[in-house]
């Protein structure tokens, strides 16, 4: 069990054994471990990877906390085991960031088919099995609008596609991967079937959205902690912008420099208000989550929806991120220090 007289967390990220090693003389979450400090809280870098998650495990029963970021799937591994070291703990009484169930109930792509009736919703579906894409998948770009397929679990735009019919052959469908360097091809609709079977091995699944036709007006993330907006960030999300008028095949451009702003900023305070007023309480009861079980550092991205007919901007979640927030705004430092200090004083009371 974690000494009781301790007030020390591990600072959980992903690398090898160099850097893990390295990690003593200085580390990226250098500012985290300052504002910590500020707080009466200390912390130490603990580099994860499976090749040494015993090491890891006996370091995090040492500490009362651990604030994690590893992504769900980190050079080709997962976080099955890490997630088993993670529950290990957090059941011995180790305050946990972000809890794997928490995780698994709100930093999947399928939180956007359980909140599709929130307003931030659209008209998304899920896909539990190949045959059900095979099914369904038709009859949705028969309606004429380009659709969004999103694997169950991943990052840096792994698994996200782009789809609709193609426009001068009806036997092929227009695909556009989310991936860094992928280009924009007229394919026939099986081979498309064929590239996804792989995202349903195991439980996976595909989430399945319309296109919002004002991506090229940039995403809005949000930013929290725990139940309260810690600032925000807006950036140019063009790995599915549309191709080229003139045909061409080419990858998207690369995507701008991501802009963070803090919680006060005015341009963002309709998100703001709709986020901790009507949002997140709609959130915990659809996901059946406690306030106080909410990550200690999460986001929400949001797309810009059609407007109203008064002209207001309207908002569509495009996902929450739970696993790896990373780099976020410098004005979320103190809120999370302070978020982390009370969790572990309500869990390990004097």
């Amino acid at each position: 069990m974690p000494h009781p007289q301790l007030t020390k967390v591990a600072l959980v990220w992903h690398g090898d054994r160099e850097a893990r090693d390295a990690a003593q003389e200085g580390h990226r979450f250098s500012a985290v471990a300052a504002a910590l400090r500020a707080v009466g809280v200390e912390s130490e870098p603990a580099v994860y990877n499976d090749d040494f998650a015993d090491e890891v495990r006996e370091q995090l029963w040492q500490v009362d906390g651990a604030l994690v970021w590893v992504n769900p799937i980190e050079q080709g591994h997962d976080r099955t085991i890490l997630d088993a070291v993670l529950r290990e703990v957090a059941h011995a009484g180790v305050v946990v960031s972000a809890h794997p169930d928490t995780i698994q109930k709100m930093g999947t792509k399928e939180i956007l088919h359980a909140t599709r009736k929130m307003s931030w919703g659209s008209d998304t579906h899920l896909y539990a099995t190949v045959q059900e894409l095979r099914e369904q998948l038709p009859l949705r770009l028969a309606e004429g609008k380009p659709r969004v397929l999103k694997q169950h679990r991943g990052s840096s735009g792994n698994g996200v596609w782009k789809v609709e019919r193609c426009p001068s052959d009806p036997s092929l469908v227009r695909v556009r991967h989310a991936l860094r360097g992928s280009v924009e091809e007229d394919i026939p609709l099986d081979a498309l079937f064929v590239q996804c079977e792989d995202y349903f091995t195991g439980t996976g699944r595909i989430i399945d959205q319309p296109y919002q036709d004002r991506l090229t007006e940039g995403m809005v993330r949000c930013y929290l902690v725990g139940d309260r907006v810690a600032g925000f960030g807006h950036q140019a999300i063009n790995a599915l912008f549309p191709a080229p008028a003139d045909g061409a095949p080419t990858g998207a451009p690369l995507p701008g420099p991501r802009l963070y702003h803090p919680p006060t900023t005015p341009e963002f305070q309709a998100i703001k208000r709709r986020m901790e007023e009507e949002w997140l309480s709609a959130l915990c009861k659809t996901l059946d989550i406690e306030t106080d079980a909410l990550p200690l550092l999460w986001d929400a991205d949001f797309l810009y929806g059609p407007k109203t007919a008064s002209g207001e901007d309207t908002f569509v979640l495009c996902e929450i991120n739970v696993s790896c927030v990373s780099p976020f705004p410098d004005s979320a430092l103190e809120p999370l220090a302070k978020a982390t200090m009370e969790r572990l004083a309500a869990c390990n009371p004097a």
